[in-house]
């Protein structure tokens, strides 16, 4: 399906793997051109940039100067479009609510809420001034599913959801639709990598990682982890006004039925 992307500016933040690389690589495939920006430009994402349209920066969006610097880098191109807000990361708290620290607390709202935060606000303008634009942000279906192995994101997850829907009723007379995509487990590093959730849940209950795996595959419906590319094109039709031009204040969940909410 052609989505309308064609020729939109769009920034990707972390781009480098899992579902940021695939969510580059499918708007590029749709005509964009994309900033992709990641803590490390890995080789993947060298590669991407080098067949077509993607610009590949290496950038620590937990640095408050960042997201202004990539707007205008951006806007190199024209008119900023599409903002994809990706950047997060999850470390399962074995030891319990107790054990997790306030500096642990604080490093998870920077990461996984205030990334984005920021990144939209330094965007905003921009995407204003484009008439018709999109914010797609990446949360978690934990932000509805309350889990204490992962307390801190969960609520950093859940903030942004809120976030989200906020903003989405101030701007969305201006012509800029926000929404999110709460993944269930993705088939990513983060969930079956080396120190990834499987990993991490396994050794602390001395079971073996595929028995972990299997666990959260049998929560699912579908019984089966959902991939990055499935994602990235969800998050490429929210983008699209084309196809999404009145969707805005939704977080729609991709986890393979494990929630059961109506």
């Amino acid at each position: 399906m052609d989505l309308g992307l064609s020729g939109a500016v769009a920034i990707v933040t972390g781009a480098g793997r899992g579902i940021g690389l695939a969510v580059t690589r499918t708007l590029a495939a749709e005509g964009a051109r994309v900033l992709a920006a990641s803590r490390t430009v890995t080789p993947q994402l060298a590669q991407l940039a080098d067949e077509g349209a993607v610009r590949a920066v290496a950038a620590d969006l937990t640095d408050p100067a960042v997201p202004a610097q990539l707007v205008a880098r951006a806007g190199e191109w024209g008119t900023l479009n599409v903002l994809v807000n990706n950047v997060g990361g999850v470390h399962p708290r074995t030891g319990g609510f107790e054990s997790v620290t306030d500096d642990e607390w604080t490093a998870t709202f920077q990461l996984d809420a205030l990334t984005a935060i920021r990144m939209t606000r330094a965007a905003l303008p921009a995407l204003r001034a484009a008439g018709r634009a999109s914010v797609v942000t990446v949360a978690s279906v934990n932000a509805r599913l309350p889990d204490p192995a992962v307390i801190d994101y969960g609520a950093a997850k859940g903030a942004l959801v809120n976030f989200s829907k906020a903003l989405s009723k101030e701007v969305g007379p201006a012509g800029v639709r926000v929404n999110t995509v709460s993944p269930g487990p993705v088939a990513t590093d983060l969930w079956l990598g080396e120190g990834g959730v499987a990993a991490t849940l396994s050794t602390a209950a001395g079971s073996d990682r595929a028995g972990v795996v299997a666990g959260a595959e049998a929560a699912m419906v579908t019984g089966r982890f959902t991939t990055p590319d499935e994602v990235a094109a969800l998050v490429a039709f929210l983008a699209s006004d084309l196809v999404a031009g009145n969707i805005t204040g939704a977080d729609v969940v991709i986890d393979g039925g494990m929630t059961a909410e109506l």
